[in-house]
């Protein structure tokens, strides 16, 4: 629906405050302070000298002029849609006309990028920037559960899709009768894991079962656990001894060579049981590899979690995969919705989200856990 020209108006000035705000909070003037710092030491003779220290010199400053971008987009779209309406101002053009449907378009966007920044502000966690590691487990419902996990992970594929995310599989395990019983995956690109955390959980969902033939509803479960891929220099502590190494055939699909050679390499860390498995690769050794990294990951978190004495926040927080245990719901049946149930955010278009768009539930889940946020953003209005 096109503004009125005081809507407009309106709306330009509460982008101009949005705009404002997040300049605050995203601490633009001390980032490019730090940029400049980092350019200052990449300019200096020997800078090269050491390798692990000037690989991390550009990793920073890289960063840091990316978690600009967005800003300076928003930046220079609201420049313009406040040009923009100077010139509507002094042409004295009439509601409804072309060119101030064009202005109200434009609004609109600017408005999408402003959300895209806020967003991006509330991922200030320590590893949000990395990349993240998913892992999918069917729960309670049998061949249901497992075609539920095989509809989440095309859900989450399209939904990285969707952010430009890069997916690479470690494990897929086929159902007995249909779909997956269990699939890891690696998450990489920039914030993966910072957008991606909020999806950690069990998932339930409400449908008429295509495998009953009396057609009554069932009730699926599906668990979705989120790990930071942590750098190589974070220390995690794994010794030999309490590592298990189990090597076996690959199963599935995969050609000739995959199914004929022990290349697949279960993991198993004896002190805490967690157990990790990688098949992907043709070769046991870039699948240990693999398999160690995700390892890494997951102790980490524990580690992390132990800290804070909260392990309900990240591990306990799913308990049992099945009834009670729920973050979000999705009814296919006798009516159409999903709902976050610790957001309250809800949608009725279904299809929608199983094609990938969570952008609403993710927004939600990350403005509820940014108190600081809210608050700073709140006195500032």
């Amino acid at each position: 629906m096109v503004r009125t020209w005081p809507e407009l108006i309106a709306a330009l000035a509460e982008l101009e405050g949005r705009q404002g705000q997040l300049r605050k909070f995203v601490a633009v003037e001390d980032r490019r302070r730090r940029i400049a710092e980092l350019e200052a030491e990449m300019a200096r003779p020997g800078f090269w000298n050491s390798p692990t220290h000037s690989q991390a010199t550009v990793a920073e400053s890289s960063q840091l002029k990316r978690s600009l971008q967005p800003l300076e987009r928003l930046e220079c779209s609201l420049e313009e849609l406040r040009a923009y309406v100077e010139l509507l101002k002094e042409g004295g053009t009439a509601e409804g006309a072309a060119d101030f449907v064009a202005v109200d378009e434009l609004c609109d966007e600017v408005e999408r990028l402003a959300g895209e920044v806020e967003l991006a502000s509330f991922l200030s966690g320590p590893h949000d920037g990395c990349s993240a590691i998913f892992s999918l487990h069917a729960g309670a419902g049998g061949t249901e559960a497992c075609d539920w996990a095989d509809m989440l992970l095309r859900m989450y594929l399209r939904w990285a899709e969707r952010k430009n995310f890069t997916v690479e599989m470690e494990e897929l395990q086929a159902g007995d009768c249909a779909g997956i019983s269990r699939a890891t995956f690696r998450l990489v690109g920039d914030s993966a894991y910072g957008y991606a955390k909020a999806e950690r959980g069990v998932h339930r969902l409400v449908r008429i079962s295509p495998f009953d033939a009396n057609r009554r509803r069932h009730t699926s479960f599906c668990s979705v656990d989120v790990v930071a891929e942590i750098e190589d220099d974070v220390e995690v502590g794994i010794r030999d001894d309490e590592l298990r190494v189990d090597v076996y055939r690959s199963s599935g699909k995969g050609g000739q060579h995959v199914n004929k050679t022990e290349s697949a390499v279960r993991l198993t860390h004896l002190p805490t049981g967690t157990v990790v498995t990688c098949q992907n690769e043709r070769s046991q050794a870039k699948n240990k590899a693999s398999a160690m990294r995700i390892l890494r990951a997951r102790l980490y978190e524990r580690a992390e979690d132990e800290k804070r004495s909260a392990m309900e926040k990240f591990y306990g927080e799913k308990g049992e995969i099945g009834w009670g245990n729920q973050i979000r719901s999705y009814v296919f049946q006798p009516y159409q919705m999903v709902k976050d149930l610790r957001t309250g955010h809800e949608t009725s278009n279904v299809q929608a989200v199983m094609d990938g768009d969570l952008d609403g539930f993710v927004g939600a889940w990350l403005r509820a856990g940014c108190p600081t946020v809210r608050r700073s953003q709140t006195s500032d209005g």
